[in-house]
């Protein structure tokens, strides 16, 4: 498929390859290739007439810009492809030329072949996810008890673990890889209904031919014609909206933790990577960039989709056309932004220093809520409450530590210091130790998406 300067930036050669104009001929020829040769063995047409057509089956015979502008003005690709196909034919055995495309119609050869090409797309979007989920696993086993601030409503909030917000950017990969396969076994299948989705030429031969197709292309038979009832195949096409969706957040975090005044996170540089036409010192996230840029498109292409799926009668008139249209876009976008944050974690720098810095810029505050639960214990939550409120205002005047005034506060009240254990209190300030809790939960988590991933990685569902 042609695609603009700007589109090839935000995704990759190997999924404009998948969609290119001669892998979509291409797969339609396979379909006309697989229905010959299913017919024939059912007795339908002579084997003699499969081989001839199955013989010139073949995309690289074809003038296929040709094809593409006559298919415009035929009103659908197939169109033109069917007779130039016959033509060819002819010229070897006008006999066998009589059998092309019997019994089938337009839809079915473009829908198997756009089948047959996603099925390639959802192998390169498998791929890259496995890559992925690999490399941020083995960023939160390495970063299990890393402290670093948790954010919420964009402000700093408490102390978790980086291995714990990396378990949470892993999670929704490792379901997303999950969801596709299931959506994909669904809806990767042959489309064979002929005019009206009844196989009626056919007659009773219909569906041992479609199984027999549907056999040789490696896909799924369907229970019925599905030319104008588009769920299955439209929710595989929403799972890799929400796909990249996950990728958009993945990046909108990295890009945050690799802000100049945050630096906790960096992506890799050298070779021109991240740099600035003007300003030599800048190190610019560039997989966050391209990650984030597809995934602000995808939406777009999703509600396309939807809107498409009023499709009239038997047949549907536009909104089939525009779905075609709409469907490479989606994984384009998604096979980006995955090659784009695969790069992006290969050579990730995380800044341990930098996460404790930013900690400990805060003086204490994000503590507060701890030591509050933890007095409370001994005041009663309301004067708990009470006391770190008037604290934490000292501490943004004052500029001192929190745990510093806590503790002159409860020295300077005797019936509190008795009541108060300072070094229990002083863990709550301690970063590790805050991270604790998170560092648990995150182990946790791991250990379960370590067993799934082995499950993914373990079977090839799309494998023709």
């Amino acid at each position: 498929m042609s695609v603009s300067i700007f589109d090839s930036f935000l995704t990759t050669s190997e999924m404009i390859a998948v969609f290119d104009d001669a892998a979509v001929v291409d797969a339609m020829f396979r379909f006309e290739a697989a229905l010959a040769r299913a017919q024939a063995d059912e007795g339908m047409i002579p084997a003699a007439a499969a081989s001839a057509i199955a013989g010139v089956c073949k995309a690289e015979l074809y003038d296929i810009p040709a094809l593409i502008h006559a298919g415009r003005r035929a009103g659908s690709l197939a169109i033109p492809l069917v007779k130039e196909l016959t033509r060819t034919v002819a010229l070897y055995d006008e006999e066998a030329a009589r059998h092309v495309h019997w019994g089938s119609t337009s839809q079915d050869v473009i829908d198997s072949a756009m089948v047959l090409v996603t099925r390639d797309a959802l192998q390169l979007l498998d791929d890259g996810l496995a890559e992925l989920s690999g490399h941020l696993f083995k960023l939160a086993q390495d970063h299990l008890a890393t402290p670093v601030l948790a954010r919420t409503l964009m402000q700093p909030a408490q102390v978790t673990s980086f291995g714990f917000k990396l378990a949470g950017w892993l999670a929704p990969l490792v379901r997303a890889r999950t969801a596709l396969r299931a959506a994909a076994e669904r809806a990767l299948q042959l489309q064979l209904g002929g005019a009206v989705g009844t196989l009626s030429v056919m007659k009773d031969k219909g569906a041992p031919v479609a199984t027999r197709v549907a056999a040789l292309l490696g896909l799924r038979v369907a229970d019925a014609a599905w030319h104008t009832q588009r769920d299955e195949w439209v929710r595989l096409g929403m799972e890799v909206a929400v796909l990249t969706g996950s990728l958009g957040k993945l990046a909108t975090d990295l890009s945050l933790m690799a802000q100049g005044e945050i630096a906790e996170l960096a992506e890799p540089s050298g070779n021109g990577r991240g740099g600035s036409s003007a300003m030599p010192h800048k190190r610019n996230p560039v997989s966050s960039m391209i990650a984030l840029a597809a995934s602000r498109r995808t939406p777009q292409h999703a509600a396309a989709l939807l809107a498409c799926m009023d499709q009239q009668h038997e047949r549907g008139l536009g909104n089939w056309q525009a779905e075609l249209a709409e469907w490479p876009p989606l994984f384009l976008s998604a096979h980006g932004a995955l090659r784009a944050l695969n790069d992006a974690f290969a050579g990730l720098n995380v800044d341990r220093e930098r996460m404790l810095a930013n900690i400990a810029a805060l003086h204490g505050l994000v503590s507060a809520e701890s030591a509050s639960s933890y007095l409370a214990g001994a005041i009663g939550r309301p004067k708990a409450h009470a006391l770190l409120e008037g604290l934490t205002r000292r501490v943004t005047s004052e500029g001192k530590p929190l745990d510093a005034l806590l503790r002159e506060t409860i020295e300077a009240d005797p019936q509190l210091a008795s009541q108060v254990d300072l070094h229990k209190l002083a863990t709550l300030f301690d970063p590790a130790a805050a991270a604790e809790p998170a560092r648990r939960l995150a182990d946790s988590q791991l250990q379960a998406l370590r067993s799934r991933m082995a499950e993914l990685d373990a079977t090839q569902p799309y494998k023709d």
